[in-house]
């Protein structure tokens, strides 16, 4: 399901291959003083100072208290359930990439699927208290596409059953509510810094919390436990982020600003351009006030001229790789599809939006003029 990332179209075209995303990379001629203090310190990684750097730069930027980076989202999703000691079901949702669902079956939990909103493809508060059983010991919502849940709704029936918050928040970097942060909702929030996302770091990820208690239980476990040489307190793995990737993330910090407004732009253009095409269908941004752009979903409706399925190969055949984000569901995944809330009548408007979604092109360096060009194939002509 991850595509490759290519800096570069690898044989002769006619014209730019678009992808639906590509890394936001800051200028090389940066990064080189930071490659040369990690070979003069000689630290390469285990929590080195550039780590520390990239901890506090991102706690001051995010809004949040306690950040612990990770080297990959999907070890930060599968730690985030051992430090909360997660057992028994997990509600979650069928519509997002199945690391979600992945992190719950590595630590032995059993997922139960319940449907979305129409409107932002999130996890419905009103679906979840009926899926709640004496097993259920936690949800798992994620922020899709980096529009926020409905925190409240969620947070109200995880405090009436006595239920942890995980939320996966993949796409939900610098995401801002009335309220602040989306990342403070929950017990748990964990991002991602894939090198597809809005703010990465080749690969990363991190999980945010709430007190300084669970940051030192974190930080035990993504390294094997370890307190100190001769002291192991948990049965930890290796989730640490390296000094590259770290320093990396603190050069791409210094630019996210930028990105973040390029991606604003974007939007924008795409909302205007597509407002009149019969059968094309914008998501709402929501209940944000600080929104990342992360992706650009488009629902292609019957009224349109073709299918879905018919539009994603037109793009494709003019070097426009959009993707259909997120198809399939996870529970029609094999390991997923025998439980009994994969069952797709369980689940209709998931699967609605499954068959409809597309993904158009969205990073910093996408042109204008690829933007009209996109549109102007989306409209027919």
């Amino acid at each position: 399901m991850n595509a490759a990332i290519p800096l570069r179209a690898i044989q002769p075209q006619t014209e730019e291959r678009i992808y639906v995303t590509q890394p936001h990379l800051a200028p090389l001629e940066e990064f080189l003083p930071y490659l040369q203090q990690i070979w003069d310190s000689k630290i390469l990684t285990n929590g080195g100072p550039f780590h520390h750097q990239l901890e506090a730069a991102l706690c001051e930027y995010l809004g949040v208290r306690h950040l612990a980076l990770f080297s990959n989202g999907t070890l930060a999703l599968v730690t985030a359930l051992q430090a909360l000691r997660i057992t028994g079901e997990v509600i979650t949702t069928p519509y997002s990439f199945v690391a979600t669902a992945h992190s719950l079956l590595w630590n032995g939990i059993k997922p139960v699927f319940v449907d979305v909103e129409p409107h932002t493809l999130n996890l419905d508060p009103a679906k979840i208290e009926a899926a709640i059983t004496p097993q259920t010991t936690a949800i798992m919502p994620v922020h899709c596409y980096g529009n926020p849940c409905e925190v409240e709704a969620i947070q109200k029936i995880a405090d009436n059953y006595n239920l942890k918050i995980i939320y996966d928040a993949a796409h939900a970097f610098g995401v801002q509510t009335a309220t602040g942060s989306v990342l403070e909702h929950g017990d748990l929030s964990v991002l991602s810094f894939h090198a597809t996302k809005v703010f990465n770091t080749f690969e990363g990820g991190a999980i945010i919390c709430q007190d300084a208690k669970t940051k030192q239980r974190i930080d035990h476990l993504k390294n094997f436990g370890h307190v100190d040489e001769v002291t192991v307190v948990a049965p930890g793995i290796n989730g640490k982020m390296s000094e590259i990737n770290a320093a990396f993330g603190l050069l791409q910090l210094q630019h996210i600003d930028e990105a973040l407004a390029r991606r604003k732009a974007i939007d924008a253009t795409y909302r205007a351009l597509l407002s009149d095409v019969p059968g094309i269908r914008c998501l709402p941004l929501g209940n944000q006030t600080a929104a990342n752009h992360a992706y650009f979903p488009i629902l292609v409706e019957p009224e349109y001229s073709m299918s879905r399925d018919a539009l994603f190969q037109k793009l494709r055949d003019h070097e426009i790789w959009a993707r259909r984000y997120f198809y399939p569901l996870i529970s029609e995944f094999p390991m997923y599809r025998g439980l009994p809330s994969a069952n797709r009548s369980n689940l209709p408007v998931a699967a609605d939006a499954s068959s409809k979604v597309l993904c158009l092109p969205i990073y910093p360096a996408l042109s204008d003029s690829n933007i009209e060009r996109i549109v102007s194939i989306v409209k027919g002509r």
